[in-house]
């Protein structure tokens, strides 16, 4: 297999004889050293910290309102669901290429952190979403005085 160099990392070059074996049988699995992706259905998503906030972002285009996205959050995760909803003005088998998913989608992210759920805010501008969670103070210290009167 021919690999080329993409940011530093060695990966697989597709080429048509990628495809085939000696016997010019078909194969896929050159499929198998290719990186993970989004799959259809599935939400690509940003996930990055603050010093104060976990910070989830998710490009979703063709949402046409707020009630098409469900965000469920916990301490440890967030959940998001939704459907982008197609208003076809074309015929289906009128499409050469139709590369766009429209349907359902959700995502499930673990936070790099415990947060706070109830403290969460949500805001979606310019066909991205972006949801905000206060990281929960954990392990945070404290002084302790000893009343020697008590012992």
């Amino acid at each position: 297999m021919m690999m080329a160099k993409k940011e530093g990392k060695d990966v697989p070059m597709v080429t048509e004889e990628s495809f085939f074996l000696e016997d010019n049988t078909f194969t896929t699995d050159w499929l198998e050293s290719v990186p993970d992706k989004t799959v259809e259905g599935e939400l690509a998503v940003d996930v990055y910290e603050t010093a104060r906030d976990m910070v989830v972002k998710a490009p979703i285009a063709g949402l046409g309102e707020e009630e098409d996205i469900d965000i469920t959050l916990t301490e440890e995760m967030v959940i998001v669901k939704g459907e982008r909803r197609e208003e076809r003005e074309v015929d289906h088998n009128n499409y050469h290429i139709q590369e766009c998913y429209w349907g359902t989608f959700s995502r499930t992210v673990n936070l790099p952190a415990k947060g706070l759920p109830e403290e969460a805010v949500a805001s979606f501008n310019k066909g991205i979403l972006t949801i905000r969670i206060p990281k929960a103070e954990v392990n945070k210290l404290r002084k302790l005085k000893v009343n020697a009167k008590t012992l």
